[in-house]
């Protein structure tokens, strides 16, 4: 174990197959040879990636499905990832992380946080601040990080902490319980006077799967589910089988989707949400 196709204006084409959805979008301004002056944001998932490129708030470039093997040997986007950025956040997700308040955290102590983890050999321990109270120690695959290793240890993120971010900036009262749902995971995440009470995540299926976790969390945080203003993001949408489901439990069902970057109307702010979370990140320390 070490530790450490529709085109328009603006140049967005869609194409939606049986297996996946592919987006791709290239503002017209959108120069490589100002690269110096934009940002560029990559989501690793658990088979493909998606990147972002910004200029402040502005949405220049965006690609969703990317081959992982263009991360570590750029072909077809060698010119978008072989520029030389002013800032580089790469997010990396784990289903498996525990929480240590800053308070209690010692870099010495990494070894035996890790154990809590049960860590393989072919996996990374990587800690990290995930809010200013807050360490998250996680694991990764060895090659997953391997793949990203060029893009600077020191901008790895926890793929969530933006998204994190978002919600305690959104003034989380003591009935808010935020929900994030992506690639079949479920983010549940709990403030208590501004700060994080509670913070998991699940693999889930059917509607089932997730109405019992809601209420599983709902029960452990000694919430009554028909007092809870459940914010959703992510891939629920209003009226779909998921949210009919929660429903039944949770009456205050609203959709989180905080405007964290410009983008043209034809791109629904949701659909990048967790990509444009990254901007909140900035860099943080691993070790």
């Amino acid at each position: 174990m070490r530790i450490t196709t529709l085109t328009n204006p603006k140049n967005i084409t869609f194409v939606n197959s049986m297996s996946e959805q592919i987006y791709t979008f290239r503002d017209p301004s959108f120069n490589l040879n100002q690269a110096y002056y934009y940002t560029l944001l990559i989501q690793i998932d658990a088979k493909s990636f998606s990147y972002a490129i910004t200029y402040k708030k502005d949405l220049m470039a965006w690609d969703t499905n990317c081959n992982l093997a263009e991360l570590s040997d750029p072909q077809e986007l060698a010119e978008e990832l072989n520029a030389t950025y002013k800032n580089v956040v790469v997010g990396l997700p784990s289903g498996v992380f525990t929480l240590i308040p800053d308070a209690l955290f010692s870099k010495d102590q990494i070894a035996n946080y890790a154990r809590l983890l049960d860590v393989s050999p072919d996996e990374r321990v990587l800690a990290q601040l995930l809010d200013n109270k807050n360490y998250i120690i996680y694991k990764v695959k060895e090659k997953t990080l391997s793949t990203v290793e060029r893009f600077g240890l020191q901008n790895v993120v926890y793929l969530n902490k933006g998204w994190v971010t978002a919600a305690a900036q959104d003034n989380p009262g003591s009935q808010d319980l935020y929900l994030h749902t992506e690639n079949g995971k479920a983010e549940f995440l709990y403030f208590k006077n501004g700060t994080i009470r509670f913070y998991n995540n699940f693999d889930y299926q059917t509607e089932g799967d997730l109405s019992y976790y809601a209420a599983l969390v709902t029960e452990e945080l000694d919430l009554v589910p028909g007092s809870v203003h459940l914010k959703s993001s992510g891939s629920l949408k209003p009226g779909d089988n998921f949210t009919v489901a929660l429903s039944q439990f949770f009456p205050n069902i609203t959709f989180f989707n905080p405007q964290l970057l410009n983008v043209p109307e034809q791109i629904n702010p949701e659909q990048i949400l967790t990509l444009a979370a990254l901007t909140l990140c900035g860099s943080l320390e691993a070790v």
